[in-house]
């Protein structure tokens, strides 16, 4: 992380540093001052005894000693803060920045993590860590991570906020309030490391962060001579590797070096002038008003903190995150989370028992190895897990739907395509080391059918190779197997690129039409025939082979490979068209009927999804209760070009027979 640079021809003007107390020295300039110990102590005190503060000690000694004015906890307000299931009591004041710490994952970037879920060993890039979990009876998030991961983990989001997303701090101080929650980690050698940690607020932090440099032996001890008093700048990890006492000194350390900079001589040179405003900067961006979650109470008190986790992450998606908006992928990730601790609280997951490995398994965060072995399956498929995730987010009664549709906020039935974005999301997470942007554009066009929902199954252990023979011959006659086998076969196509949303250029590839349904309706289409299901579980057993799915030869009724220079956009074009026309094997003769042919269907098609967009329009206003018409001047172009089209298509085509 770096300062804030000047090029050579800008006018430098001079950064004042702003008053966030009443301390001025002497001469009555504004001078920021630790607080003396004693100060703090009747802050804890009040919020030891007050009935809404749920914390431990060492979490209130931490609030109180990180105040830029304690005394003004003594007798604060402790508002509460209604969240879906209870209520979370909070308290405002100005904190030292440097007495905080990142949030631990920051969910914008959730979608694009490597997943424990993943068994490949090489996933890279962002580690996601394992969810935070309640403490027994205080309102903290316990994190079981590996310190070092999460040292990692903070830093890597340090530096993509300041490439990317870096705030106006520095120059002013920082105005709207970040949320912070008291939290615990497990130390290098499994000793507990209190912390309190931003739930929201992220960007604003590590800006303040930006603008505050150190000397190494300020956060190392370890080092000595020259090492020690080279200038760095200061790193999440940094603060979050010190104790409370070791932090608020660091606190004082860096205050002071920049009032004894602002207490030199000016020169009037403009490296001076930089090096005051370094300095100025500094002080701004130490400390920042914060909102600190420091109590929780359940509408159902026999659940005590249980779901203070949850109830701190719900507020995330309500937070302001207009600078930096979630993608939907990002959203869907978030939802999907939350949709299974929610189901997981109400014991709505698997089949009553072992709901633990349940959430774990689904959400794909932490042991899901341990998780999936419980359940009876093989840790090292990943489509078992993605077939899972389906299975689980496909399920059919009413308190399911409910809490599905309560956790994704929306009005009216769980259709599918309501279901389809948290499946997509979490049956990812199983292959995060992979690039799977056109497998996600795909599988968000729909993965799912209705039979998924409208029949029973259940995922079975298919692990070897004659499993998935047994399972392609009871999916003859067996329904659920059926739906087994339909799941785990799309995962493969569309995992190892052979099953694609539909392109464009496709009726090309082909010389003739396609079926440009949903990878889920393809899929339900090849289970309707005896040789779509063979492909299916080819499918499965050799993407698992890490070998490309075979192609069916209608003339030797027999798998093959397919043709050297198909890609697998190619095998998706033949594969569309196959359900559309069959797998019997056609010499394309590019002659003029042919493409006329193909050339009206093209018209045809178009004519169709012109009248469902129509439908959708008409709809649109059922929903909305309008009964104004349209005016005419917004619609006389659409029936002109109506009245053409109808024109022109008589012009050539035969009379309408007459009925006589």
């Amino acid at each position: 992380m770096s300062d804030t640079s000047f090029s050579e021809d800008e006018e430098i003007t001079e950064i004042p540093v702003i008053p966030v107390t009443d301390f001025r020295t002497k001469d009555g300039a504004f001078e920021h001052r630790l607080p003396p110990m004693s100060q703090t102590e009747n802050p804890q005190a009040y919020l030891e005894e007050h009935s809404d503060v749920h914390l431990p000690p060492a979490s209130i000694r931490r609030i109180a000693l990180g105040a830029v004015e304690p005394a003004e906890l003594d007798g604060i307000r402790v508002e509460k803060h209604r969240v879906e299931n209870g209520w979370l009591s909070v308290i405002s004041y100005r904190a030292y920045t440097t007495m905080a710490s990142l949030a631990i994952e920051n969910d914008r970037l959730l979608a694009d993590a490597h997943y424990s879920a993943d068994p490949s060993p090489d996933g890279g890039g962002r580690m996601a860590l394992a969810m935070p979990r309640a403490h027994e009876k205080h309102a903290v998030l316990m994190h079981t991570a590996s310190f070092q991961n999460v040292l990692e983990t903070v830093d890597r989001s340090a530096i993509k906020v300041l490439a990317e997303n870096r705030q106006d701090v520095g120059d002013r101080i920082i105005e709207r309030p970040l949320m912070l929650v008291p939290s615990t980690f497990r130390g290098a050698d499994d000793s507990p490391v209190d912390d309190a940690t931003a739930v929201d607020g992220n960007c604003r932090l590590t800006s303040a962060f930006g603008c505050i440099s150190v000397t190494q032996g300020w956060v190392d001890d370890a080092l000595t001579g020259e090492e020690r008093k080279k200038l760095v700048p200061l790193r999440p990890s940094h603060l979050m590797r010190l104790s409370l006492d070791a932090r608020r000194e660091l606190t004082r350390q860096v205050i002071k070096a920049a009032h004894q900079r602002l207490a030199k001589p000016r020169t009037g040179t403009d490296n001076d002038l930089k090096a005051r405003n370094k300095a100025a900067r500094t002080l701004n961006a130490m400390t920042i008003p914060v909102q600190v979650i420091v109590g929780y109470r359940d509408d159902e008190p026999e659940r005590g903190m249980h779901r203070f986790p949850v109830a701190v992450r719900a507020l995330l998606m309500r937070m302001n995150v207009g600078v930096k908006p979630f993608t939907s992928e990002a959203k869907n990730a978030v939802s999907a989370e939350e949709i299974i601790v929610g189901l997981h609280d109400d014991r709505l997951l698997g089949d009553g028992s072992g709901i633990v490995a349940w959430r774990d398994a689904l959400i794909g965060r932490g042991d899901v190895a341990g998780a999936m072995q419980e359940l009876g399956l093989d840790p090292q498929w990943r489509d078992l897990r993605f077939a899972l995730v389906i299975h689980q987010l496909t399920r059919k009664s009413p308190r399911f739907n409910a809490r599905m549709r309560s956790k994704l906020g929306l009005p009216g039935n769980l259709t599918l395509a309501r279901r389809n974005g948290p499946v997509v999301e979490l049956g990812l997470r199983s292959y995060s080391a992979s690039d799977s942007k056109s497998a996600r554009l795909a599988l968000e066009t729909g993965c799912l059918w209705q039979d998924l929902i409208g029949g029973s199954w259940s995922v079975e252990n298919i692990n070897t190779d004659e499993e998935v023979d047994k399972l392609l011959e009871d999916a003859d006659s067996d329904s659920a197997a059926a739906m087994l086998l339909g799941t785990l076969g799309m995962i493969a196509f569309v995992m190892s690129g052979h099953l694609l949303a539909a392109a464009g250029s496709a009726e090309a590839i082909v010389e003739t039409t396609i079926d440009r349904g949903s990878v889920g309706d393809i899929t339900r289409k090849l289970l309707e025939k005896e040789t779509g299901r063979l492909l299916l579980a080819d499918a499965i057993k050799r993407t698992r082979a890490g070998k490309a799915p075979r192609w069916f030869d209608e003339a030797r009724q027999e798998l093959v490979d397919y043709p050297a220079e198909w890609k697998g956009s190619t095998y998706n074009a033949h594969l569309r068209s196959a359900v559309r026309h069959g797998f019997k094997h056609e010499v394309k003769q590019d002659t003029e009927a042919v493409r006329e042919a193909t050339a009206l269907t093209r018209f045809q098609e178009g004519l169709v999804e012109a009248d469902s967009r129509l439908t959708d329009l008409i709809d649109l206003r059922e929903k909305h209760n309008t009964i104004d018409l349209i005016p005419w001047i917004d619609t006389e172009a659409s029936f002109a070009q109506i009245d053409n089209l109808a024109s022109d298509l008589r012009s050539i085509t035969e009379p309408k027979p007459r009925t006589r």
